[in-house]
């Protein structure tokens, strides 16, 4: 038995230098270790050694086995480094040579005003709050000085979803009136409130059924005119330039009084005319004046205390100015040619 270990180990060695492929690693496995393997046949027949050689026999039959699957696996990882960098010679990449630039897309360019507006609010300590787009009548009409009956609400092209105590909002301000009645009426308000809003309208090149508002409102006390126009002065010089000068002209709103509506200096013409100002240097992007008496008592604030102002802007309008775009339904279409501009590089 001993001469036939002997025998075992210096063919296992012989094999071991001749074996160049991984599948002449599966050979010797087989061969030695498997389950009809020469070393393994070797502990199968120990009951047929006689006992006095069977303890030796069995120590040196161990070791060989321990020999042979140490010197195959030596030999199976020498082999797969060879295959490894084998390959790697064969597959080198330059990484001299130019990338390939991928395309990554562009932001939504409504999202992207939105964020621009909220960034420099919030740096006015503003909040931005939200509300549900499905309102009832009593926050988009009544709290806001429009009951039942009144004249105006027909200006609103309303989509009604159940009777007419349910609809889509028409406009931001719900948000306004859940906010301040949150407040309970002792607690300054500071927000703006961006988000979808929906009127029956006629789908062309400067009007959609769905647009998106962004409206403001601050209660404090002592809060007058002038402290709406400081305020979106701030706002229109830090989204359209350092140059850009604001006008206020009285209007009408039935939340508001007195009311006016916003205007900037062109930024393509410099006030001096242009197919995009229609000839009169001044551009109208939004609407604004001091919150109503009625409004304030409705939502639960003393209008002898209390007083405040409300803006609101279009973001689409303010998309439209801002990067040229001349219909609004760029906004809202499939057509990528008109988001290339906008496209950002990979290295952004």
């Amino acid at each position: 038995m001993k001469e036939k270990i002997e025998e075992i180990k210096k063919s296992l060695e012989s094999d071991i230098k001749n074996a160049n492929t991984l599948q002449d690693i599966v050979d010797l496995k087989a061969k030695y270790i498997g389950k009809s393997g020469c070393i393994t046949e070797l502990t199968k027949n120990m009951k047929d050694i006689p006992e006095e050689e069977r303890k030796q026999v069995g120590s040196l039959a161990n070791v060989i086995k321990n020999e042979a699957n140490e010197l195959i696996s030596n030999k199976e990882n020498e082999i797969n480094t060879i295959i490894i960098n084998e390959k790697l010679a064969k597959e080198a990449v330059d990484i001299s040579l130019p990338a390939t630039e991928i395309p990554i897309g562009s932001p939504n360019i409504l999202e992207k005003v939105i964020e621009d507006f909220e960034e420099v609010f919030m740096s006015m300590g503003y909040d931005v709050v939200d509300g549900p787009e499905l309102e009832e009548d009593r926050f988009n009409f009544e709290l806001l000085g429009l009951p039942k009956g009144h004249p105006a609400r027909d200006a609103q092209d309303t989509f009604y979803v159940k009777g007419d105590e349910l609809l889509l909002r028409s406009h931001t301000s719900p948000v306004q009136a859940r906010t301040m009645l949150a407040k309970g009426g002792n607690e300054p308000v500071r927000v703006i409130c961006p988000g979808k809003a929906y009127r029956r309208d006629d789908d062309d090149a400067t009007h959609s059924h769905n647009f998106t508002q962004i409206e403001g409102l601050i209660v404090d006390k002592n809060i007058k005119l002038s402290d709406l126009k400081g305020t979106v002065t701030v706002i229109c010089k830090k989204l359209f330039g350092n140059d850009t000068i604001t006008r206020f002209r009285p209007s009408y709103y039935q939340f508001t009084e007195p009311s006016v509506e916003m205007d900037i200096s062109c930024f393509s013409c410099k006030g001096k005319g242009c197919n995009i100002c229609k000839n009169t240097g001044w551009i109208t992007i939004g609407g604004a004046g001091v919150v109503h008496y009625d409004v304030l008592k409705g939502c639960g604030y003393d209008p002898e205390k209390w007083s405040g102002f409300a803006f609101g802007f279009g973001a689409e309008r303010c998309a439209m100015l801002k990067y040229g775009i001349s219909d609004i339904r760029t906004f809202y279409n499939t057509d990528l040619r008109e988001t290339k501009p906008f496209d950002r590089k990979e290295e952004d």
